[in-house]
Order: structure tokens, then C-alpha cells, then sequence
């Protein structure tokens, strides 16, 4: 997939599996676990993000597969999938980037972070389509490749979902 740019109605198709997926595992989780979920969903899109999409967009430049996500999902809370996956709003991601910059991955001139598990490693998108993960929880630590793309990105997060069914 690299080098080909997200599509929306991927990313919606997306969603919809990922939905379904979580309905099922919000449903099994605690005659499974023993003790209850904690909140989990991805969120469609709404003006508000659209605005906060805009406004990143004017704050920094950001890759366009980011754009596409936050026009498609404005954020993700999955604190029961593995040890817990965060898609940062773009408010959220606009944020970090007033507060911390861009994440310093010597092979991209632009990497912003957009999400986080739940060990606090950051997940950051270059500008080459790739999707990064820290080391580390830290801003300013080596980062390593954890998807070719946002799709692959996306994909692995849905079979994280389903796995724990």
C-alpha cells in the first residue's frame, strides 16, 4: 500500500467492522474478564472535528492519509483492546503539537503523533506514509516503523479488535 493514499470510504468500511467488532467484545467482556469494560468506540467525524482537522492543517503541515482519517473518525478510545489503543482527536494531536513538535524520526521531515497504546508509547504518521512507534514513552525517543501505512496501521488495530473476541 505504500505510496497509494487512504481512501474514506475504506476508512468508513473500516469503522463499520470495527464497530460491529467492539459491540460483540463490549458484550463477551466481562462474562469473559470478570469485571467490566472500560469505554470503547471509535468516533465518527462531526463538524467540531472537521473544524479541529482544519485548524491542524493550518497550525503545521500534516500527511494527507491523516486528513482523510480525521474526515472519516475523529478519535478512538480502546482501552480494553490489548493493553489499550488511543487515536488522539485532531484538537488532541494539535495539542501535543503546540506543546512538543514534531516527533524526530531522522527519515521524515514531517511526523505527527496521532495516537498512543496504553504503555504511553506514541504512534506518529510521516510524510512518507509510514506509521511510527516509540520505543519508549517518550517525545524524544527512537521511534520504529509499525506500519507501512495508515491502512496497515488500521488493519492491525481491527485484527487487535477481533483477536479479542
Amino acid at each position: 500500500m505504500h505510496g497509494e493514499r487512504l481512501d474514506a470510504e475504506w476508512v468508513r468500511s473500516w469503522w463499520k467492522q470495527a464497530d460491529t467488532a467492539l459491540t460483540k467484545l463490549m458484550q463477551s467482556f466481562l462474562p469473559t474478564h470478570g469485571f467490566p469494560p472500560g469505554h470503547n468506540a471509535v468516533m465518527l467525524a462531526t463538524d467540531d472535528s472537521h473544524q479541529a482537522t482544519g485548524a491542524l492543517v493550518d497550525l503545521t503541515p500534516i500527511p494527507s492519509d491523516l486528513t482523510t482519517l480525521y474526515w472519516v473518525i475523529s478519535e478512538a478510545s480502546l482501552p480494553d483492546v490489548d493493553s489499550g489503543y488511543f487515536i488522539h482527536s485532531p484538537a488532541t494531536a494539535a495539542e501535543h503539537f503546540r506543546e512538543y513538535g514534531l516527533a524526530p524520526i531522522k527519515d521524515e521531515s514531517i511526523a505527527l503523533v496521532f495516537a498512543s497504546d496504553g504503555g504511553g508509547h506514541l504512534i506518529a504518521i510521516g510524510d512518507s506514509g509510514q506509521v511510527w512507534k516509540s520505543a519508549t514513552a517518550s517525545w524524544s525517543d527512537d521511534f520504529e516503523v509499525a506500519a507501512s501505512s495508515m491502512q496497515e496501521f488500521l488493519e492491525q488495530l481491527g485484527r487487535r479488535i477481533a483477536n479479542q473476541l
